[in-house]
């Protein structure tokens, strides 16, 4: 078995230097290569960019339903001590507070793929200005599509402000 690996081995590296040599005697198919592997890695950061922006609104949205439960939760506790039932009322204190930490995991994790989206925008952002220096006749041909300009989803952004100051409400309310 050894030798067979062997083989595959230096097949592999007379493959490579055969593709080089072929490069260097036609460098138009060097830069078509090129460009094709930047395409290429362009369309995964797109998919890579659309699976984060689907698990930061799954994110999102049990934000919000944590923060519901919390509201929820917070006027049992009210209603609990205002009825004289201070057992109860612990019990549920000790659930939102178990709501509450989950809410800083999701927190996290939200950051976690806002630091990871970014690295995607930031990469994305260097193919498309490689790829624009490389040549404008790329840009020109047919089925060559110019990478789009990242616009901010301000309803998104807008919706993780509100949930955030609504967490920082219920944090407030939680210590006073």
């Amino acid at each position: 078995m050894a030798g067979s690996g062997n083989w595959l081995d230096q097949l592999e590296a007379r493959l490579d230097q055969t593709l080089e040599g072929f490069l260097r005697a036609n460098p138009q198919q060097d830069t078509l290569l090129a460009e094709q592997v930047a395409r290429d890695r362009q369309q995964q950061l797109r998919r890579d960019r659309l699976a984060l922006k689907t698990e930061a609104e799954l994110q999102r949205q049990g934000l919000l339903r944590l923060a519901e439960d919390i509201r929820c939760w917070q006027g049992r506790v009210d209603r609990a001590k205002g009825a004289g039932a201070l057992d109860l009322a612990g019990r549920a204190e000790a659930h939102i507070a178990t709501l509450m930490e989950q809410g800083r995991a999701r927190w996290q994790t939200l950051g976690e793929l806002g630091e990871r989206f970014a690295a995607v925008e930031q990469e994305l952002q260097q193919l498309g200005t490689a790829s624009g220096s490389r040549g404008q006749a790329a840009a020109a041909k047919p089925g060559v599509q110019p990478s789009e300009p990242p616009g901010p989803d301000l309803e998104a952004d807008w919706a993780a402000f509100e949930t955030q100051q609504e967490l920082e409400d219920l944090r407030r309310k939680m210590r006073g």
